[in-house]
């Protein structure tokens, strides 16, 4: 019976320390984090860019608006920001340039590219199909929308889900910036860490429990 606890608790801690590291991969994809954010009010977008290849640097970033009356983005020292509007004077696209002189993202990094926007859609989500281009020419798409069954597809549009307005002052929010975008890459690296921990401490457990078992 002493050896048949130890086991189950290795089994769950490497179970949940490769769940984590599995999301982890995934969340190497371009996503969209706005904490807070509700339909049809206005909040403070980030998108966080990784550069996935080994040998090109991430040098411009293009995303796809749903229309909004108002897109701001945040001064970034190094790169030139322009906002794309269509006949009726509403935000379409984003683009994200690196200046001459600026190398640009480079593999095994990530930047962040921060835009106040809205109001938003009166929808439970919204997406936000983007380009990634590459200093060797390479352009990936990430416009893919989830699948019928929650499957994600290999390059997924940055979405965001909203709930439902009238809970907050998003106004101030998109004025001040006062909420913290990182706030959540924050939380997973914390819950990250504790998988592996566990998955540590269940593989000593069960390396004790052979070591118990072969003196017996």
């Amino acid at each position: 019976m002493s050896t048949v606890i130890p086991r189950a608790v290795f089994t769950a801690g490497v179970a949940t320390g490769l769940a984590l590291l599995g999301s982890g991969t995934a969340a190497a994809h371009v996503t969209a984090d706005a904490p807070g954010a509700e339909q049809g009010g206005y909040t403070v977008v980030t998108f966080k860019v990784p550069t996935e290849s080994a040998t090109a640097a991430t040098t411009k970033l293009t995303v796809t608006l749903p229309g909004l009356s108002s897109a701001r983005t945040e001064p970034m020292p190094g790169w030139t920001a322009t906002v794309d509007k269509n006949d009726k004077n509403q935000a379409i696209a984003v683009t994200w340039t690196a200046d001459p002189g600026n190398p640009g993202v480079a593999p095994g990094q990530f930047q962040r590219f921060v835009l106040s926007a809205g109001p938003l859609p009166e929808q439970a989500t919204v997406g936000f199909p983007a380009a990634q281009s590459y200093s060797d020419g390479k352009v990936v798409n990430w416009d893919q929308p989830m699948g019928p069954d929650g499957a994600e597809p290999e390059y997924p549009a940055p979405e965001l889900t909203l709930a439902p307005g009238g809970s907050g002052d998003d106004h101030s929010v998109a004025a001040s910036g006062t909420r913290t975008p990182h706030e959540t890459d924050t939380t997973a690296r914390w819950l990250g860490g504790i998988g592996l921990a566990l998955g540590a401490l269940g593989a000593l457990a069960g390396l004790g429990a052979l070591v118990r078992g072969g003196r017996s």
